[in-house]
């Protein structure tokens, strides 16, 4: 496994486990069948639904903490947004059942933002999470916040995929020392990204899959991404990328694929921003 190190020492494993859209009953077992596989990180949120079904197989696998980087993130909060954030913390803490999250995150850039990031710093300067960053932020969004706090967040998870790879976003958090994860990998299958002709032809080159091919990319670019699988079959393919490379005429290939657009939806768009700002989870 290869890693990146964060803007504040902490180590992060590349290529990780994702468990959005996995339900509660499934997220245990999937959650267990990606540790046996080899996976160390696991990404989930409190919007999710499954935190504690991933602190059950955490504790079922009987690996130590030490081995694991956990991420969770922060739901948007009513005000006073700096205590309710620091409330939601301990309750996904305790829905998990650790000590400490090694990467926590503000999951959506609405809300009183502010509040919420000095409640994460908070946690962070304790020590309760190793390193604090943030999601679905855009360029303006991130420098913004970045400007105007002490603590530059470590990380910012946002759509990346062959067909909107966030080339622009990628420069200025390389800029600032921002980690960029990638969530959407695979873009839901959509633009029938596991038979795209590119994406196939380069896979067979090199005996893999269309799927291989673009994580293999995403950890090329220094992209962390967390591939999401029920399959245990699968789950061993998408762990299975580090033993060939892609050559640069392959990379600008993919490269070419860039639509620039999002293919699901824009944080920018009103709509949006109503339909999750006004979003509250139940606990």
């Amino acid at each position: 496994m290869q890693s990146v190190t964060l803007n504040n020492g902490v180590e992060m494993p590349i290529l990780g486990f994702g468990v959005y859209q996995i339900p509660p009953e499934q997220t245990e077992q999937a959650v267990a069948d990606a540790l046996a596989v080899g996976y160390r990180l696991l990404d989930t949120a409190a919007a999710y639904g499954n935190e504690e079904a991933v602190g059950r197989a955490i504790k079922r696998s009987g690996i130590a903490r030490e081995e694991l980087f956990v991420t969770t993130k922060l739901w948007v909060q009513d005000a006073p947004a700096q205590d309710n954030a620091r409330r939601a913390f301990g309750t996904s803490l305790t829905k998990l059942g650790l000590d400490h999250i090694d990467l926590y995150l503000m999951h959506q850039p609405f809300g009183d933002v502010y509040g919420q990031w000095r409640a994460m710093e908070a946690v962070n300067r304790e020590g309760l999470a190793k390193a604090i960053g943030v999601a679905n932020f855009y360029p303006d969004r991130l420098l913004d916040l970045i400007l105007n706090n002490e603590v530059t967040p470590a990380v910012n998870q946002i759509e990346t995929h062959p067909f909107f790879q966030r080339t622009a976003d990628h420069a200025l958090m390389r800029e600032h020392g921002v980690q960029h994860q990638s969530w959407g990998g695979f873009a839901e299958g959509r633009n029938n990204l596991f038979t795209h002709p590119v994406l196939s032809e380069i896979g067979a080159v090199h005996d893999k899959s269309a799927a291989q091919v673009v994580l293999r990319w995403l950890i090329q670019c220094d992209i962390v991404t967390i591939p999401k699988s029920v399959d245990p079959g699968r789950m061993a393919q998408n762990f299975d990328v580090f033993d060939f490379e892609l050559g640069d005429d392959q990379m600008a290939r993919i490269a070419a694929l860039d639509t620039g657009a999002t293919l699901f939806f824009d944080h920018r768009d009103p709509e949006m921003v109503a339909r999750l700002g006004k979003h509250r989870l139940d606990s």
